[in-house]
């Protein structure tokens, strides 16, 4: 029997703070969803990733798919993914690596119900240069690292494409 794999080690507040800071768009609107959520499939085939992926600008539901492998639970963990960002301003992973920060648990400490809030990776706050937070980007079906990782690579193709 060989090995389990090594599991990758989350990144630290510190570092997903820097990447945020790189994240920032020059705009953002339904043409840049669509766009947005294309390379995310676009990646997500090439690698056979079975995820659901979900853009909200606002209360609005921009774009969605369900690639093959995907189910029910991944759209559930869209929606308690983007309630973290929602709620806290920052990408659920860096949510939940400020609470292991402190040596405290998002889930005993955030006094949140966890059937409703998950500060696990794959939520990243949509962020425009002089606006703010406009709206989130989710991807679930990974472990977590990996979801926010797909996010991030296709939030850096399309800010250089803008």
């Amino acid at each position: 029997m060989s090995p389990a794999p090594a599991r990758k080690e989350l990144p630290s507040a510190v570092e997903l703070e820097a990447e945020a800071a790189d994240l920032v768009l020059p705009r953002f609107g339904h043409d840049e969803a669509w766009r947005l959520g294309s390379l995310l499939v676009e990646l997500a085939r090439a690698r056979r990733a079975p995820v659901a992926i979900d853009i909200h600008q606002g209360a609005q539901q921009l774009f969605h798919c369900a690639l093959p492998g995907s189910s029910a639970d991944n759209d559930g963990w869209i929606e308690r993914k983007r309630r973290v960002v929602e709620r806290y301003g920052a990408a659920s992973l860096l949510v939940g690596a400020r609470f292991r920060a402190k040596g405290q648990t998002f889930e005993e400490s955030s006094r949140l119900d966890p059937a409703h809030y998950a500060a696990h990776g794959g939520c990243v706050p949509l962020v425009v240069g002089g606006a703010g937070m406009v709206g989130t980007v989710t991807v679930s079906g990974l472990p977590q690292a990996e979801d926010h990782a797909l996010v991030v690579e296709a939030l850096r193709t399309l800010r250089a494409e803008l």
